[in-house]
Parts: structure tokens; C-alpha cells; sequence
């Protein structure tokens, strides 16, 4: 396995479908909140591409947050794949990549049911309130990228 920073529009599309996949079809979020600017292109923001030789497994993309902090967001492992680290190459390669482009942290806005995977990562909880997104409970971590 490995992961690689999205270059172009097939390798987006790819990544959409997995999101599609895994937050549509999987967990009922709607087509239009799943969707967004920073999908239009894959200069919006920073894509990421997990894979399983040349196939597609998993999905993710980081955007600056505020000065100095990426916020990590769409993070979907394809079912089959899950528990496999998948999930954990995904959020070390933008770190990585974040790292390099000058963050000091990384935000995130976890479901609640994968606080656990995230602070296995390092990512603490901003706050003990819970929120919801797409009609899923969330919370706001944080980790340090220095």
C-alpha cells in the first residue's frame, strides 16, 4: 500500500468515488453536503490517494485552516480495507504534506465513533462538546505537526 498526493482529474474522480462510497451510500450523507469547492479541481486543495497496488482504497484531502493549521477532512477507507492502517497512511501523508507547507497542526472534525483511530494518532479533542455534521456526531481534535 502506499499513498500519493492527487495530480489530476482521474485520480480525483477516483477519490470521489470512494468518498461517495463511504459517506453516501454507507453512512446517508447527502451528495451536496459531501460535495464542495475544494473538489472542483485538484488544485482546490490538497488530495490524497491511498492505494492497494494501482487500485484505489481510500481517500482524503487537507485545506488550510487558519495560519499555521490544516484542517483534515473526508478521510474514507472502502469498506474491504478497513483495519488494515489504511486509514493511519492516509493521515500521516498529509500531516507530511502540511508539515511542508509550513502547519505546525493539524485540526480535524472526527465522527464520534472514530475518536478512538484519531487519538491512537495523537489528535486530542479540543472541546468535550459534540456537534453535528451531515447529521453525524462529531468532535474537534487537534495535533501537533511539529
Amino acid at each position: 500500500m502506499n499513498c500519493i498526493a492527487v495530480n489530476d482529474s482521474e485520480q480525483l474522480a477516483a477519490g470521489l468515488r470512494i468518498r461517495t462510497e463511504v459517506f453516501v451510500r454507507e453512512q446517508g450523507v447527502p451528495m451536496d453536503l459531501e460535495v464542495d469547492e475544494f473538489d472542483a479541481s485538484p488544485d482546490a486543495c490538497r488530495h490524497f490517494l491511498a492505494l492497494d497496488g494501482e487500485t484505489p482504497i481510500g481517500a482524503a484531502r487537507w485545506r488550510p485552516y487558519k495560519p499555521g493549521a490544516a484542517k483534515l477532512q473526508r478521510i474514507a477507507v472502502l469498506a474491504d480495507h478497513r483495519g488494515k492502517s489504511v486509514g493511519r497512511l492516509l493521515v500521516r501523508a498529509m500531516e507530511a504534506d502540511a508539515a511542508a507547507r509550513g502547519c505546525t497542526e493539524a485540526i480535524l472534525d472526527a465522527q464520534c465513533s472514530a475518536e478512538a483511530f484519531y487519538a491512537k494518532l495523537g489528535y486530542e479533542k479540543v472541546s468535550d462538546e459534540t456537534f453535528l455534521d451531515a447529521g453525524i456526531l462529531h468532535v474537534r481534535m487537534r495535533h501537533a505537526l511539529v
